[in-house]
């Protein structure tokens, strides 16, 4: 295949320019009728719970996973590639959906952009959907901000449950990168204004809340995973719950229809499920049960993505997610682009548009390191070259002769650039991976086994790391945490995303490195122990110059610098 990429205009110019369909118009494409979609204007909708139900005892179609090797700043386009296939199956004539986390707007306001893919492999309205969308995030902000008032005003009218105030593990929420807000104080000013202690904010993708509705799948399942968050622990260290508040029903009542997956389309008006949004550096990263789970339901394929690299977001999907499904990926597919692979292998950004085969040829290490977890995980894989313009064709050809060498099958696609045709060869590999499958899918460790043997396990066979080390406040965890029966969750670990390591500065595929366990999180609603590694946050920062100084709006009322 020969270099096809063009110069294509902005993703929000062609966003823009693009043509949408009535949202009813892509339900009735994939078997709902106009009853099953609540509306939210035009061209998004949510898809009832009484519509949900009545597909519960439908087969499932197959399912596929995007992820990719370590992100740099010279881009992967894993969600273009993940919508580009979606569009590229349904030219296939395969009845597909594409299941998609719901971008924040940290990073979009920030520096990484959004998420509803680029080029002619977007979904649709990317305006919409990179800013406020449906509402589900303020939802989730709201009932986590709506929590950490009940515990203060818990303490302050009396404290029955003797919540200890030293102790209180539940952090307040908003939706955007701003660390001043990583370490505050509340309750000043005097015995009327509360209970002064210390108190912090995590960004709302990395709330506990967000994690057990993208888990859920019932509304009931959403109570009882809401009532069983830890909040904080009393004056015995004993721990306390949403359920001894008494609240999980209000927070429940919050979330109602945030639970509710949405329905959009892309550029080439495939349906498209865009819901939940967990980081899954510091998160477990995929979309919501809820929208997978449907999906399945309504078609023969589906296409979801992972955040991050393979070492994070596939990591949670296989480890945490699946078993919550109850269904493993039939097949992966694991973007690779020359230029991030080019960083790996030491050029730096500002010369990657030169020809670099010796960078090339050093940054495989990377890729080679994802391809053996997919491995570990027993699971069938393809490898998408998402090209870019700047990749020369000996570039290109070193990349697609060392898969070959690899014995893994490889796709060029050029979705970006060509929409769903640039990636029709990948989805026939794909389609072909699938019917001749013979793995059986296994994850890295059983339940049954210890938390350290659990993050022992992850930090070796998916990292690479030599040792593990726990700081003594980790160590102690791990022993309340075993004896509290929290032993037989998954684990679900806090990593950069850009290095296999805890260090971000260390690229490619590094060696003889030690992990190091700082801080264990019981997230008993979600389902799983958080293990936060390195320097890792749960507030992100804005950079020094924020994707917001760009943005703006003109006198129609349509995004200006929006990507």
């Amino acid at each position: 295949m020969t270099t096809t990429k063009k110069q294509v205009a902005s993703d929000i110019t062609i966003a823009q320019q693009s043509s949408l369909s009535p949202i009813v118009d892509i339900a009735k494409k994939i078997g709902l009728t106009e009853d099953d979609v609540e509306l939210y204007g035009k061209y998004k909708g949510k898809i009832s719970f009484e519509a949900i139900h009545k597909l519960k005892d439908k087969p499932e179609g197959k399912l596929i996973l995007v992820t990719s090797i370590n992100p740099t700043p010279a881009g992967e386009g894993k969600s273009t590639v993940t919508v580009g296939l979606g569009d590229a199956l349904n030219q296939l004539d395969k009845k597909a959906i594409i299941a998609m986390r719901e971008p924040s707007l940290g990073p979009t306001m920030g520096i990484k952009g959004g998420a509803t893919g680029g080029g002619y492999s977007q979904v649709l309205p990317m305006e919409d959907i990179n800013l406020h969308f449906t509402g589900d995030i303020h939802a989730i902000s709201t009932a986590n901000n709506a929590l950490a008032a009940l515990i203060d005003n818990h303490m302050h009218q009396g404290n029955a449950l003797n919540i200890d105030q030293r102790r209180v593990v539940w952090k307040r929420a908003v939706d955007m990168n701003d660390r001043a807000l990583r370490q505050v104080i509340v309750g000043l000013g005097g015995p009327l204004q509360g209970v002064p202690r210390e108190d912090g904010f995590d960004i709302t993708v990395a709330s506990e809340i967000m994690a057990v509705l993208c888990l859920s799948q019932t509304i009931e399942e959403l109570r009882s995973r809401l009532g069983r968050m830890v909040v904080a622990y009393n004056f015995d260290k004993q721990p306390v719950t949403v359920e001894d508040l008494g609240v999980e029903g209000a927070l429940t009542l919050l979330l109602k229809d945030a639970l509710k997956p949405n329905l959009v389309q892309t550029i080439e008006h495939s349906p498209a499920l865009i819901h939940g949004g967990p980081f899954a550096n510091i998160a477990h990263g995929c979309n919501s049960i809820m929208a997978t789970k449907t999906a399945l339901k309504l078609a023969d394929y589906v296409v979801t993505e992972a955040g991050f690299g393979a070492d994070l977001g596939a990591e949670k999907f296989l480890n945490i997610k699946s078993r919550a499904l109850d269904v493993a990926p039939d097949a992966v597919v694991l973007v690779a682009t020359v230029r991030a692979l080019k960083m790996h292998g030491g050029q730096g950004k500002a010369e990657l548009q030169e020809e670099n085969l010796q960078a090339l040829q050093k940054g495989l290490n990377n890729l080679k390191k994802h391809m053996e977890t997919l491995e570990a995980f027993n699971v069938p894989f393809v490898i998408a070259v998402n090209r870019f313009v700047s990749d020369s064709d000996q570039e290109i050809e070193l990349l697609i002769k060392w898969c070959e060498n690899q014995q893994v099958e490889v796709s060029l696609t050029d979705v970006w650039a060509q929409g769903g045709k640039g990636g029709v060869d990948l989805a026939q590999k794909i389609i072909e991976k699938i019917e001749n499958n013979t793995k059986e899918f296994k994850p890295l460790y059983e339940l049954s086994d210890s938390l350290q043997f659990k993050i022992d396990t992850i930090a070796k066979k998916v990292y690479g790391a030599s040792t593990v080390d726990y700081t003594v406040k980790a160590r102690k965890q791990l022993e309340q945490f075993e004896e509290q029966g929290w032993g037989v969750l998954p684990v679900c670990m806090a990593k950069t995303q850009y290095s296999l390591s805890d260090d971000p500065g260390k690229l490619g595929r590094p060696a003889d490195f030690t992990i190091t366990i700082r801080e264990l999180k019981p997230k008993i609603g979600a389902g799983f122990i958080v293990a936060m590694t390195g320097e890792v946050m749960t507030m992100p920062g804005l950079p020094k110059k924020p994707a917001a100084y760009g943005m703006d709006v003109d006198e129609k009322g349509r995004a200006i610098g929006l990507f």
